[in-house]
């Protein structure tokens, strides 16, 4: 492809701006939503080389209504687009099942689950017009190992799981693949300050995981369909 139009949802933290380099420096163009302005700020500052290939607006991947938008306003930016990666996620856990509120559990389904089904819901009109289209979800390898304290977001990643092969099987017969990438911990500075004890040197970085969705998003991975791509590092 000359010059693709990639989608990245939630595309400011540290992986969204690993992939986001990758694509750049690659002569691809990125429509990037972001949440919080200080990632924003950060992200337009690191790119600003890059201004003319980057659309960058504030959505709120868990609201339907403006992920819809967003997804339109895309299409109509750049004549179309080629790819999504989803990349909004969030973590929490020091919770039981028997000790876990509601809204910890419907945090956990927004910001991992629903923020991808709207994700595709909006962008699979879109690609299966064209004809052609990537999509990249994040899972964890936490839906194979379910560690204790965590089944919220334990639970919100086995669905992206299942909306990921779902969507495979809808989606292939239009030209369109879609695959689940599964990091284990990703090694950066909040996950070690949310784990002090823990031993982060096998674990992935952000541009060890980003080189892996952006292989999934090429051309020629086109024979990757419905898969789920563990990421473990060294461990």
């Amino acid at each position: 492809m000359s010059e693709p139009v990639i989608v990245l949802t939630g595309g400011t933290g540290q992986l969204g701006t690993a992939l986001a380099g990758r694509l750049l420096d690659a002569g691809a163009r990125i429509a990037v939503t972001y949440f919080i302005p200080a990632e924003a700020e950060a992200f337009e500052n690191r790119f600003d080389s890059h201004e003319d290939q980057i659309f960058l607006k504030r959505v709120d991947s868990t609201d339907p209504d403006q992920m819809a938008a967003f997804m339109t306003e895309v299409n109509a930016h750049f004549g179309g687009f080629d790819a999504l990666a989803c990349l909004t996620g969030g973590w929490a856990g020091g919770s039981v099942i028997a000790e876990t509120d509601d809204l910890r559990l419907e945090r956990m389904l927004d910001l991992n689950l629903r923020s991808s089904f709207n994700a595709v819901r909006a962008a699979s009109p879109h690609l299966v017009q064209r004809e052609w289209g990537r999509i990249v979800l994040i899972g964890s390898t936490a839906v194979f190992d379910a560690p204790i304290g965590q089944a919220a977001f334990n639970i919100a990643k086995a669905g992206v799981v299942a909306l990921g092969r779902s969507a495979a099987n809808e989606l292939g017969p239009d030209g369109v693949t879609v695959n689940v990438v599964m990091p284990s911990v990703i090694d950066t500075p909040a996950t070690r300050q949310t784990l002090p004890f823990a031993d982060y040197v096998d674990w992935p970085s952000p541009d060890e995981i980003a080189a892996l969705v952006e292989f999934l998003l090429r051309e020629d991975a086109g024979a990757v369909n419905g898969s789920v791509v563990e990421a473990r590092g060294r461990t």
